[in-house]
C-alpha cells in the first residue's frame, strides 16, 4: 500500500525558528541590560564621556570637579562682548554689564544629568550619542532683564525721537516753513528677546535693534510755504461787479496774514496742507462789506385809488443785489492760490415780489379793510419831523400774505442823515433829547390798525410810562380807554411785528396833516369777513407818581427853572381782543400792559431861592391827572 504525506506534516520547523529569534533578540538585550548597568556602574557619581559644556569637556569628572573646571575655564560672562548698532553708531557691553551670570554648579549638575534620566533606552541612547560624537551641554545662566533694560534705556535716550509733521507759520508776514521729522523708537522689550538667546549661546555677537518707526503723514511744507508767499506778496483788491456805488476794497499784508491759514486735509491716499485764507476769518472780514454793497429788491409801491378801484404806481420796483458770501470765500481762495490779487465778489441778484406791472386784482388787493387816526396835539416841530419822515416810509409799502412784518426793518436806521430830528424820547429811565423822537407815534398807529384790522399781533412793546400823546382823541381830550394800547420801537432791540395771516396782499398808506396834528393809517386788501370787538380793564392798581425831583443846571439863569421829565402815574392796563370770521370767533388775544410811576424833574439856576416854590409859581413839575 503506498503511503502519501500531508503538506502540514512539515510545520512544526516554523516554531522552532521563531523560538530562537525570540531568544536571541532577548540575549541581545540583556547583553545591552547588563552593559549598561556596567556602564554607568563604572562612571557612578561621574560624568559620562563625550559630554561637554559650553565646549568644555567634562568626560569622566564628578559634579564637583566638574563645577570647578567650568568656573575656571568659562569667563565669558566677563570676557564676552556683545555688540549692539544703530547706523554709524555702536554699543559693546559684556554679558554681565546685560544681567547674565553663569552657575557652573548647575551646568555641572545638569552635564551629569545626561544618560541618566528618561528612562532606560532614553539614557542609552543619550550615552551613545555622547561616546561616538559627543554632546554639548547648553551652559545654566541667569539674565536679569531688569540689568538690561536699564542699560537699553540708555542707549533708548539716544535712538529715540518723536514724530513731527511738517508745519508752515507766520512770523508777522515772514512765512515760516519747518520739515517733518520721522518718529524712531527703540522697542526694548522685543530686543530683550533677542538679547536673551545671543547669550545662550554662550559666545560673542551682534543683537540686533528692535526700532519701530513712525513716518510723519506731512513730511514737507515747501510748497505750501510758496504758496502763502504769494498770497502775502500783494494787497488783495475786492471789487462789486457792474456798480459804481461800492468799492474797490483793498487788503494789505498784514490783514491777510492774519487770515492765512493752514489746514490739514486727508484723502483716501495720503495728508496733505493747504494754504488758504482762513473762511470764517474771511465771512467777518467781508460782513461789512457786505452790508455796504447789499441792496435789497424792493417791490413796488402803489396807492389805491379809491375812485377806480385801481392801484396807481408810486414808485417802481427794484432789482437787488446780494454778496454771496460762501461763493465769494471760495472765488477769493480760488483766485488767490492762482496767483490774482484782483477779486471781484459773487453778486447774485434779488428780484422783488412785486413788480410795477402788478395789478390790484393780481394781489388781493381791492378795498379799504380799516383806517386809524392817532393825534399828536402839543407835539414841538421836531417831533412833528420824526413822525413825519417815519410815516413816508410805510406809504405805499406791501405786506405778502403769511408774511411776518417788521417794523423796524422797513423803517431802518433812525438818524440825522435819514431826515430824522431830535426830539424827546425815552431812555435810561429818563426823558431826553434824542434822535427820532416822535417815531412812536407811528408805531402806536400801525399797532391799532392792525388791532382793528384783526390781524395777529407777533410782538408788541409798550413805553415805560404812560405818555399823553396817545391817550388823545380828536378834541384834544384824553380817553383813558386807549391806555395800553401804545406801541414803541427802537429797531434792532425793540420792534413791533404783525402777521398777514390772509391768502390777500396788504397795502399800507399814510397820511400826515400836519395842521390837523393827525397820522393817518389806511389798510387796503379783500376781506375775508373779518371784525373785532374788544374790552380794557382801564388804568387799574394805580401807584402815584413820585414827588418831583429838582436838580441844579448850571446853564440856567438864577431863578430859571425848566422842566426836562413830566410825571405820570404807574397803572397796569389790559386790553382783551375777539377777532370774527364771518360771525365766528377766529381768536382771541390779550394785551397786558405795565406802566411804571414816573418821577417828574425840574431843574434850576445856581443860587435860585426855594425851587419848588419856583415850581408852583411857573405850574412846573405838576402832578399828573388820574
Amino acid at each position: 500500500m503506498t503511503s502519501i504525506s500531508h503538506p502540514y506534516q512539515k510545520l512544526p520547523v516554523f516554531p522552532q525558528i521563531i523560538a530562537a529569534i525570540i531568544s536571541g533578540i532577548i540575549a541581545f538585550l540583556g547583553v545591552l541590560l547588563i552593559w549598561t548597568l556596567g556602564y554607568q556602574l563604572v562612571y557612578a557619581g561621574r560624568i559620562f564621556p563625550g559630554v561637554s559644556v559650553a565646549g568644555v569637556d567634562l568626560s569622566g569628572l564628578t559634579r564637583d570637579e566638574a563645577a570647578v573646571k567650568l568656573s575656571q575655564t568659562l569667563s565669558y560672562p566677563f570676557t564676552g562682548k556683545i555688540l549692539f548698532r544703530d547706523g554709524e553708531k555702536a554699543w559693546v557691553a559684556s554679558p554681565v554689564e546685560l544681567g547674565m551670570t553663569f552657575d557652573p554648579s548647575s551646568s555641572a549638575a545638569t552635564a551629569y544629568q545626561l544618560g541618566r534620566s528618561g528612562g532606560w533606552m532614553n539614557s542609552l541612547s543619550s550615552q551613545t550619542r555622547a561616546l561616538g560624537g559627543g554632546f554639548n551641554v547648553p551652559p545654566v545662566i541667569m539674565f536679569d532683564q531688569r540689568v538690561a533694560y536699564q542699560y537699553l534705556s540708555q542707549i533708548a535716550a539716544q535712538i529715540n525721537q518723536p514724530m513731527v509733521e511738517a508745519a508752515l507759520r507766520l512770523e508777522g508776514v515772514n512765512v515760516v516753513a519747518s520739515s517733518g521729522q520721522i518718529g524712531r523708537e527703540l522697542k526694548i522689550d522685543a530686543t530683550l528677546i533677542y538679547l536673551g538667546a545671543q547669550l545662550q549661546t554662550f559666545s560673542d555677537g551682534e543683537v540686533a535693534f528692535v526700532i519701530q518707526e513712525i513716518a510723519p503723514q506731512i513730511l514737507n511744507v515747501d510748497a505750501q510755504a510758496e504758496t502763502a508767499r504769494q498770497i502775502l506778496s500783494q494787497p488783495l483788491t475786492l471789487t462789486v461787479p457792474n456798480s459804481t456805488d461800492a468799492g474797490p476794497y483793498v487788503y494789505d499784508a498784514p490783514v491777510l496774514a492774519n487770515l492765512i491759514g493752514v489746514q490739514r486735509a486727508q484723502d483716501q491716499e495720503k495728508a496733505e496742507v493747504r494754504v488758504a485764507l482762513n473762511a470764517e476769518g474771511l465771512r467777518n472780514l467781508l460782513t461789512p462789506v457786505k452790508a455796504q454793497v447789499d441792496r435789497l429788491a424792493a417791490n413796488a409801491r402803489f396807492i389805491f385809488n379809491d375812485e377806480t378801484r385801481q392801484l396807481e404806481l408810486v414808485e417802481d420796483s427794484k432789482v437787488g443785489r446780494v454778496v454771496d458770501l460762501d461763493a465769494s470765500i471760495a472765488m477769493i481762495n480760488e483766485a488767490l492760490l492762482r496767483g490774482e490779487h484782483a477779486v471781484p465778489l459773487t453778486i447774485v441778484e434779488d428780484h422783488p415780489k412785486v413788480s410795477g406791472y402788478a395789478t390790484g386784482q393780481e394781489l388781493g388787493i381791492t378795498e379799504l379793510l380799516v383806517s386809524e387816526t392817532s393825534y399828536f396835539y402839543g407835539s414841538d416841530i421836531e417831533r412833528i419831523q420824526n413822525i413825519q419822515a417815519a410815516a413816508e416810509r410805510f406809504h405805499g409799502v406791501m405786506v405778502a400774505p403769511g408774511e411776518i412784518f417788521s417794523m423796524g426793518e422797513t423803517m431802518g436806521d433812525v438818524s440825522l442823515e435819514n431826515g430824522y430830528a431830535e426830539a424827546l424820547i425815552i431812555y435810561g429811565g429818563r426823558t431826553i433829547k434824542g434822535v427820532g423822537g416822535g417815531v412812536c407815534q407811528v408805531s402806536t398807529t400801525l399797532f391799532r390798525t392792525v388791532f382793528d384790522a384783526g390781524f395777529p399781533v407777533v410782538e408788541r412793546y409798550s413805553h415805560a410810562y404812560r405818555v399823553s400823546y396817545y391817550e388823545q382823541t380828536a378834541s384834544g381830550a384824553s380817553d383813558p380807554r386807549l391806555a395800553g394800547l401804545d406801541a414803541t420801537v427802537y429797531f434792532p432791540l425793540v420792534d413791533f411785528k404783525f402777521k398777514n395771516d390772509s391768502p390777500y396782499w396788504i397795502l399800507m398808506e399814510t397820511y400826515v396833516n400836519v395842521s390837523a396834528r393827525t397820522l393817518t393809517w389806511k389798510f387796503y386788501s379783500t376781506s375775508t369777513g373779518r371784525s373785532i370787538s374788544w374790552d380794557t380793564t382801564g388804568p387799574a392798581n394805580i401807584v402815584s407818581a413820585p414827588a418831583p425831583l429838582f436838580e441844579e443846571n448850571p446853564d440856567l439863569r438864577k431863578n430859571e427853572m425848566k422842566q426836562v421829565d413830566y410825571a405820570a402815574n404807574g397803572a397796569d392796563v389790559t386790553v382783551t381782543r375777539t377777532v370774527y370770521q364771518n360771525g365766528t370767533v377766529l381768536f382771541q388775544d390779550q394785551f397786558n400792559t405795565h406802566y411804571q410811576p414816573w418821577q417828574a424833574i425840574c431843574q434850576y439856576g445856581p443860587d435860585s431861592k426855594k425851587p419848588e416854590k419856583l415850581a408852583a409859581e411857573n405850574h412846573l413839575c405838576l402832578s399828573p391827572s388820574s
